[in-house]
Order: C-alpha cells, then sequence, then structure tokens
C-alpha cells in the first residue's frame, strides 16, 4: 500500500492531519515510567489483515477522506489472497446473458445449505458487476473472450458461466490491482506486524497491541476503530492449502476475547483437489489444485481408473458441489479404490495441450517443477481443509460485531457462505463487502478527543501484555510450540475432519484438554523475532479456535454442508439455525438462532430450480 510509518527507540512522530484525525507514532514517551520499551501508534482505523479485504476496507476509507493504518503479518503484497487462484464469481452475463444476480444468490444460498445470511449474499451477488468493473477500471488483466467481454468459466455447483479470471492466478492478479490501487492514495501500510490482543472492556475497543515480528519491539495501537480482515483457521488441520503461519484463528480468538461472538465454527470446508503424493514431498502436501483444473474439463478418477463422479453426480460430475465431491473421494479411498497415498487421480489430459497451458499456467508450471507434466499424466489430489465458513458474527450492512469500534469482513466472518461456500465467492465477498464496511466506518469516524483516562487504560492493559509476551519468549519447558501445532492438527483431522460423530468429537476435545494443558510447558527457541515465538503466540489462538470448532460440531447432530456426522448423516429441519458463541463465565456459551428469509427476487429464482449441467463441457 502506501507509506510505512516506523517507530525507533527514541521519540518519533508521522503527524497526517486527514479530515481532522491525526495518524502518528508517539515514541517511546509512555514505555519510559515502566521500564518496558515500546512504541505508541496512534491511527483513526487500525485495519488488522492485508489481504483483499482489508486493501477494499482501507480503499473506501481513504476515498472517504479518512487514512486508516493498514498492518499484515508477512511483507507488503505477500497474502493469502494470492493463493485464491481460480476465480471470482459475478454476475456478468458474459457467455451467458440469462444470468443474473438473483440467480448467483439463490446458488449461493443452495451450496449453503440455507444457514446462509440472506442479506449477506444478496449484498454481495448485487454488487459483485460494479466490482468487478471497478477492478477492470484499475487495471485487473481479466481474461478476455473473443469480442473482448470478460471472460467466464463454470465452477461447482453454479447455474452459468459466472467466474471471472486471470488464468489461475486471479487473487494475486486481485490483489496486486488492489494494493496499486491503495499506493495511488497513500494508504499507511506495516508489514511483518502481529497482532496478540484487543484492547477491549467487552463493550468497546480503544485498540490493539502486538510486536514487530522483525524487531521484536511491542507495539500499542491507539484506534477508536479496529477492522478485523485476518482471514480463518483452516490451517489448524494438518493437512491444509495454507501456510502453516497463517489462517490459524487469529481474528476469531482475537474477537471472541473481546466480546464479539462466533457463528458457525463447525463448517469448515474440505476444498476436493489437494496435492498428496511422496512424489511432490511434504512442502506441497494440502496445496491446493485450483477448481478450474475441474472448469476447464478437468475428470476424477480411482486408482483402478474409475471415473466414480458418475456414481455420485451423474448430471453435475466433476463439477457438484465441494462438499460432495470431497466426501465422493474419501468414500473411495475408504473403500480401498484409492492410491496408496490416500488419493485419487485427477486428470485433464485430455484437453488440449496449448488450451491446458493458456488456462491453467500455474498448475503447469508448479507441477512440471515436480517432474509432472500434466497435459500429458494425471495430478494425484485429496481433500484438503480449506475455508472456514464459520467466523465472526457480524452485520453486512455495516461489519459491526456489537462490539463499539471493532468491524470484521472477509474470511473473518460468517454468514455469506452458510454451511457450504460455493467457489469464487471468497473473493467477491473480500471487494463487495470490504467497499461497504470501509464506507459504514468511515462516516463512524469522529475527530480525535482522547480521554487521558482511557489512555491510562490502554497503557495498563498494553503493557501487561507485553510482559506477558516477554514472559513467554523466555519460556524454557519440554514441548515445542511447532510439535504441539502438529499434534492439534492431526488431532483435528482424525476427530473433526470430512466424518465426525459423537465419540470422536467428545475424544477429540478431552486430546485438546490434554495438549492444552502441556502448554504450561512450552519451550521458545529464540527471541520474538524467531519462528519458534510466532508458533507459540499461534498456538494459544489456535486452541481457542480448535476448541469452538469441536463444540460446535458435536452440538449440530446433523449432517449438512461441509459438516457430516455420520452418527447423524440426514439434515434435520430443526436445525435450519446457526450456531452462535459467545465467552460466558470463562467458558463457552452456544446458541441457536434462526436464519432470514431471502428476497422476493431470490425465491422466484430458488423456486425455478436453477442447475448446473456438467454435460455442458463435453
Amino acid at each position: 500500500m502506501g507509506r510505512t510509518p516506523s517507530g525507533d527507540d527514541g521519540e518519533s512522530t508521522v503527524a497526517t492531519d486527514v479530515a481532522g484525525v491525526e495518524n502518528r507514532i508517539d515514541g517511546g514517551t509512555d514505555a519510559a515510567a515502566s521500564g518496558l520499551e515500546y512504541d505508541v501508534v496512534t491511527t483513526p482505523v487500525l485495519v488488522v489483515g492485508a489481504g483483499a479485504a482489508g486493501a477494499r476496507v482501507a480503499i473506501s476509507l481513504a476515498e472517504a477522506g479518512v487514512e486508516p493504518l493498514v498492518i499484515g503479518k508477512r511483507d507488503h503484497g505477500d497474502a493469502h489472497t494470492t493463493w485464491a487462484a481460480g476465480g471470482v464469481n459475478a454476475a456478468l452475463g458474459s457467455l451467458d446473458p440469462e444470468d443474473d444476480w438473483a440467480i448467483h444468490a439463490a446458488d449461493t444460498l443452495n451450496e449453503g445449505h440455507h444457514l446462509n445470511d440472506p442479506e449477506a449474499v444478496e449484498l454481495t451477488a448485487r454488487e459483485m458487476p460494479d466490482r468487478i468493473h471497478e477492478l477492470e477500471e484499475w487495471g485487473m488483466p481479466f481474461d478476455r473472450t473473443d469480442d473482448g467481454k470478460i471472460n467466464q468459466r463454470y465452477f461447482g455447483a453454479q447455474s452459468y458461466r459466472r467466474t471471472c479470471f486471470v488464468g489461475d492466478r486471479t487473487g494475486e492478479a486481485m490483489l496486486g490491482t488492489l494494493i496499486d490501487r491503495a499506493q495511488e492514495l497513500e494508504i499507511p501500510y506495516r508489514e511483518n506486524v502481529m497482532i496478540t490482543r484487543l484492547l477491549s472492556d467487552g463493550r468497546r475497543v480503544s485498540g490493539a497491541v502486538g510486536f514487530d515480528m522483525e524487531t521484536g519491539r511491542g507495539l500499542l495501537f491507539r484506534s477508536e476503530h479496529v477492522v478485523l480482515a485476518a482471514g480463518g483457521f483452516s490451517a489448524l488441520y494438518n493437512r491444509h492449502s495454507s501456510r502453516d503461519d497463517e489462517n490459524n484463528g487469529d481474528a476469531q480468538a482475537l474477537a471472541l476475547e473481546a466480546g464479539a461472538r462466533l457463528l458457525d465454527a463447525e463448517f469448515v470446508q474440505f476444498h476436493p483437489t489437494g496435492m498428496v503424493g511422496e512424489r511432490y514431498g511434504e512442502e506441497w502436501d494440502g496445496r491446493l489444485v485450483t477448481e478450474a483444473v475441474r472448469g476447464e474439463g478437468g475428470r476424477l478418477y480411482n486408482a483402478e481408473g474409475g471415473r466414480f463422479m458418475e456414481r455420485y453426480s451423474p448430471d453435475q460430475m466433476e463439477l457438484d458441489a465441494r462438499d460432495v465431491v470431497a466426501r465422493a473421494i474419501a468414500r473411495e479411498v475408504r473403500e480401498g479404490r484409492g492410491t496408496e497415498n490416500g488419493g485419487v487421480y485427477l486428470d485433464i489430459s485430455h484437453r488440449d495441450d496449448d488450451y491446458v497451458r493458456d488456462r491453467l499456467p500455474s498448475m503447469v508450471e508448479r507441477f512440471e517443477s515436480l517432474g509432472v507434466d500434466i497435459t500429458e499424466e494425471p495430478m494425484e489430489v485429496a481433500p484438503t481443509a480449506h475455508y472456514t465458513m464459520g467466523g465472526v458474527d457480524i452485520d453486512f450492512q455495516t461489519g459491526e460485531t456489537g462490539v463499539g469500534g471493532l468491524y470484521a469482513v472477509g474470511e473473518a466472518v460468517a454468514g455469506v457462505h452458510g454451511a457450504n461456500r460455493l467457489g469464487g465467492n471468497s473473493l467477491a465477498e473480500t471487494v463487495a463487502i470490504g467497499k461497504l464496511v470501509g464506507e459504514h466506518v468511515a462516516n463512524a469516524v469522529a475527530p480525535d478527543d482522547r480521554d487521558p483516562a482511557v489512555e491510562d487504560g490502554q497503557r495498563a492493559l498494553a503493557e501487561r501484555e507485553f510482559r506477558a509476551l516477554e514472559t513467554l519468549s523466555a519460556a524454557d519447558g519440554e514441548h515445542t510450540p511447532e510439535a504441539l501445532l502438529e499434534e492439534l492438527g492431526e488431532l483435528l483431522w482424525e476427530h473433526a475432519g470430512i466424518l465426525r460423530d459423537e465419540a470422536g468429537l467428545r475424544e477429540g476435545l478431552e486430546r485438546l484438554d490434554e495438549l492444552r494443558a502441556r502448554t504450561a510447558d512450552l519451550r521458545v527457541d529464540g527471541d520474538r523475532t524467531s519462528r519458534s515465538f510466532e508458533y507459540a503466540v499461534d498456538l494459544s489462538v489456535s486452541l481457542t479456535a480448535a476448541e469452538v470448532l469441536l463444540r460446535t460440531a458435536l452440538e449440530r447432530t446433523e449432517s449438512r454442508g461441509a459438516h457430516y456426522r455420520t452418527d447423524y448423516p440426514e439434515a434435520a429441519s430443526d436445525w435450519q439455525a446457526n450456531l452462535v458463541v459467545s465467552v460466558d463465565d470463562g467458558g463457552f456459551s452456544i446458541r441457536r438462532r434462526g436464519v432470514g428469509e431471502p428476497s422476493e427476487s431470490v425465491r422466484e429464482a430458488l423456486e425455478e430450480g436453477y442447475e448446473l449441467d456438467y454435460h455442458h463441457l463435453e
């Protein structure tokens, strides 16, 4: 994004007046009295997370005359958005003129098994054509049809060709476009920062506490408005499509601790096609093979050479919903028709070589680097934890969480996707809802009138957190955070994976308690700039997210979407409800909440029964 403010050990100030609000760093003056060294950063809006959702929020803020500060855990531009390869949905009608936003919304509700927030779905579907054209105006290099329109491909469970794309690197292109726009607006950005606690009394936030991952120096962010855009928690599983150091529950744990609610945490999407196999090496285990491979005609075969989706979904075949295809693969493996590595084969070699190289360049390049030519031979794949439909409970018009000054957006939240996400909707949500949230927060920002009493409380909370981090970094026990995180991943895959039951979930909770007990004897190898310390912080939030996941999965005694209980294999009408989680007397409180009704336009689209016919691709 734009300028990168940074502090030093002495007093330093970066002051920019924007709409009467200052965005600055106060140096070490607050630190002197306590003996702790840390920087104090004051900003009207703090955006935690620098992927597409955080960037789009920041752009709306800047366009409204409010200068936010965006912080990210990684280097500038290196956010998880870049891993979203296949495309972004919008009912443009480039190839199928009969498509419209209401059918997009209906497909989304059907894929979400009607646990979605209808308002969130409709906002996203209505907004997306304009958001795509906006990205186009900002320079996003969408693939084009022969007559110059933005090209669109089929994605699973979509009635029409609705997924806009840039080859198979759509997320990378989108994030680059958003960053370019943010740089034009000179939006301040700070990289390699990890937030460990929000400053909250349970009713209102006043900032956040964290540390600079490169220097280890403590950071106190003073802000009356904090936007969480820090992703989901799919990396809790030992086979997942994220990097190990992101998507491990930061946003959800921070929000819950601050007094917000979580929603539908039991719904974890297992993408059908993650890389698996000894020939790829451990580094690539679980990494995503984009749905675009199947969208361009890729076929799934078991180890016996059978095209097994003919049995499970003869009409939609490989492009049925992700949960359907993932369970089909799991069943093939369980019944002995999988590969030695516990996978199946995905083959697109029947398509023309040049077509595959044009539409799937990143896949071709990745597999070529591993000695596999996907234009000539199949890929070995298996389901992988990919996306979390559950997250922070928000109002989608505003991003508000119920805690004053705290907002959330993107994969950090729940609502758009219900029980299972429609492929291509994750990138859509980031820009559609991100724009709206940014506009609302901009209107909520008032001129700076800080209360010294509030600042005193901030310092006390921050310094308590800094001391806790100091103690953690000095831990010299027996168990490393890396080992405990690996064990947590195995625990969740075994007890809360694609197939679940009561006995397994209860055993998972027991094992989680045992694992948590061992954190009292943790060993951190290195200072606060080390990967070991980062993993130690990750471990804390991961344990919180994992417990919520296990408890809500145990509570939902039915099968719906990505949540499949072998002891309750059917959907139950009395479970047409969301599960809301909050902190209550030190534990978690779980309650049901009814789901809203879609608008008349969307109800009509649902009644029409639009559906993808895979055989259009044949």
